[in-house]
């Protein structure tokens, strides 16, 4: 079985992640490419399409190719909705970037389109995909960890601030590293502790070091009056069942602890995280212990052979869960309870007051 995939949205995402996993696959052609830049959906089909692929400017034209099976949406935040819903309505599978959506009105609205048509839709979380996070996936399931109360999701950066694209654009974007890469960790916490029942947060986020000229950064110095989102934001969330999670994000801080897509757990059994490699500890016999585990080299779910980038093991996960008409990696209902806690926080943090679930 062969699937006819379309691209919508053709910028470093796309390039750096999701086209030149799907060309590894061989059940794939990649047949649509669609931009809003035209050029920029020309240069991606002639690098990674058939060579009949058709090149858009306009998605809704994309969506009537009876031929595309599957969609993946690679654009900026603000328009993860749309065109999700109109493509699970043309009747494509769909695979969206993270985050799922700015809000969770939006994300409710996806999963309704994927219901009503019968199609799967999934989120764009590969660090689920590396082998730490496959490891200690399997350690929780077998509850190793034993009863796991206290999460630790961190997405720090010292000097690394996006200032391509929209990026730096809130109404775009719907805010800076906590919605960009704090929703990478807060995946990975709430996976690990196979818990989406948040009952309350509270937020702050920072504006400080965005204000700089000239600042020392990974892509070189940001416009400080185009930088309109958040610079690091921090999160206290709190369980139905009791547990607690604290969320650590920034894009610029001044912090020598540095990690990025990491997540640190605690439990009645044992705790782990992903400072040094992946660590698992605890105590037995009376003593304490520390175990690395080695991951290199070492074969992961979904995949059998050469070590490759988590991006890799996600696209081959995603197509074959529609080529077997399996239930995605990433489930599209745990993803908006993604969106749900971080529209809390940005909440919490305008207001200076705890926000509630119902």
């Amino acid at each position: 079985m062969s699937l006819n995939v379309g691209i919508i949205g053709c910028g470093g995402i796309a390039n750096g992640k999701h086209l030149p996993s799907l060309q590894k696959i061989s059940e794939v052609n990649i047949v649509a490419f669609c931009d809003i830049e035209i050029e920029k959906a020309q240069v991606a089909a002639e690098q990674y399409g058939t060579n009949d692929a058709k090149v858009y400017e306009n998605y809704k034209l994309l969506l009537e190719n009876d031929d595309i099976d599957v969609i993946h949406v690679c654009t900026p935040n603000s328009s993860h909705k749309a065109l999700t819903v109109a493509s699970l309505d043309a009747g494509k599978h769909v695979m969206c970037e993270k985050p799922m959506a700015k809000t969770t009105e939006e994300a409710k609205e996806m999963i309704e389109a994927a219901k009503r048509n019968g199609k799967k839709l999934t989120i764009g979380y590969q660090n689920r995909f590396r082998p730490d996070s496959q490891y200690l996936r399997k350690a929780t399931q077998r509850g190793d960890l034993g009863d796991i109360y206290y999460g630790k999701a961190q997405a720090i950066r010292r000097r690394a601030v996006p200032t391509w694209g929209v990026f730096l654009d809130e109404e775009k974007q719907g805010g800076g590293p906590l919605i960009d890469i704090g929703t990478h960790a807060l995946d990975l916490t709430l996976w690990m502790m196979d818990n989406y029942e948040p009952e309350s947060v509270m937020g702050s986020t920072f504006h400080k070091l965005g204000k700089k000229e000239n600042a020392a950064n990974a892509w070189g110095p940001w416009d400080p009056k185009k930088f309109t989102v958040e610079d690091s934001a921090f999160g206290f969330i709190k369980m139905k069942n009791g547990s607690t999670i604290i969320l650590e994000s920034s894009w610029a801080l001044n912090s020598l602890e540095v990690d990025e897509a990491k997540c640190a757990l605690s439990g009645t059994e044992g705790g782990a995280d992903m400072k040094d490699g992946l660590r698992i500890h605890g105590e037995e016999f009376g003593s304490l212990y520390t175990t690395n585990v080695e991951l290199e080299n070492k074969g992961v779910d979904f995949y059998e052979g050469e070590t490759v980038d988590e991006a890799e093991v996600e696209a081959r996960s995603w197509i074959d869960s529609i080529v077997n008409d399996t239930e995605p990696v990433v489930k599209p209902e745990e993803a908006m309870v993604i969106t749900q806690i971080l529209e809390a926080l940005y909440q919490s943090a305008k207001t200076s007051k705890a926000v509630y679930f119902d």
